[in-house]
């Protein structure tokens, strides 16, 4: 007789070359629409990770062939002790900051530039866009949410930064529509938009019941990154604290097998590439 027990797909970590660090799972200043996090409804929350956990995290991981420390959240910039950690963190590697540009004026992005010339590596900025109309896109993510995004993109343009743009494809635009329309609106700034800077991603409908669909894939970010939370070690950024996605309590000893079990994973799957962590070869 056939076994009727299901048996989701498994991926398998290739390589620890993406270390993403979950500074605050739900503390930000902003309330979008499309996220995954689900936050309390007060804003008052500091549930900051200890600059220790990730010291520790660092140095366990030491033989790992680490390419880039992403600082995911909520907003990471909203970290007390932010600057001293994306200083420890360049000491191991390039660092990602995974930010809605609503902490970046001028003297932040001086500042930001004069860190990264002390280090032998690069900060690399995630700004969060997800509609080239104002109004569409601050429906989606609050009132300013566009023009403080913009803004940011100038000031970091201004020190010699190259941010990426990323946008949650919550409207489903056409790929060549969404490039199209950030073109121009970065032109209008002297920013060039190309396939290095914008960066789209489908929309994971939370509330929505999966589709079925052809269990293959391309690139998943759990073949090649893990994430430090307070509450241990997880297979992804959208996996963070769920049980579904622990790998570990930290990195001494974690799993390097995911099961590929939620909708979350369905949404990566369909995205074709890895949704969160940069792909190195278009940067060569």
């Amino acid at each position: 007789m056939k076994s009727t027990i299901y048996q989701s797909a498994m991926c398998e970590l290739k390589e620890l070359n993406n270390l993403f660090i979950e500074m605050s799972a739900k503390s930000c200043n902003m309330k979008c629409k499309h996220c995954y996090i689900d936050f309390p409804l007060s804003r008052n929350v500091k549930d900051f990770i200890p600059c220790e956990k990730i010291k520790e995290a660092i140095t366990d991981s030491k033989n790992e062939k680490i390419e880039c420390i992403y600082l995911t959240g909520g907003e990471p910039m909203m970290h007390p002790d932010f600057n001293a950690i994306l200083r420890t963190c360049l000491k191991r590697s390039n660092v990602c900051i995974f930010t809605n540009g609503s902490f970046i004026n001028e003297k932040k992005a001086r500042f930001l530039k004069r860190v990264e010339e002390e280090s032998s590596f690069e900060i690399i900025f995630k700004l969060s866009l997800d509609h080239y109309d104002e109004v569409k896109n601050d429906d989606i993510r609050g009132r300013g949410a566009y023009r403080q995004t913009v803004h940011a993109v100038k000031y970091l343009m201004k020190y010699g930064f190259r941010p990426i743009i990323c946008v949650t494809n919550y409207y489903n635009l056409s790929k060549s529509e969404i490039f199209e329309k950030y073109s121009e609106i970065f032109s209008d700034i002297g920013y060039e938009i190309n396939d290095q800077s914008l960066k789209i991603n489908v929309w994971h409908d939370k509330n929505s019941t999966p589709d079925e669909i052809d269990w293959s894939w391309k690139s998943l970010d759990c073949e090649c990154g893990r994430v430090l939370t307070v509450n241990g070690v997880y297979s992804c950024p959208f996996l963070a604290n769920d049980h579904r996605g622990r790998s570990g309590a930290d990195f001494k000893d974690f799993s390097r097998k995911t099961a590929l079990e939620t909708s979350f994973c369905t949404s990566c799957i369909k995205n074709s590439e890895s949704m969160f962590s940069l792909n190195y070869k278009l940067y060569e």
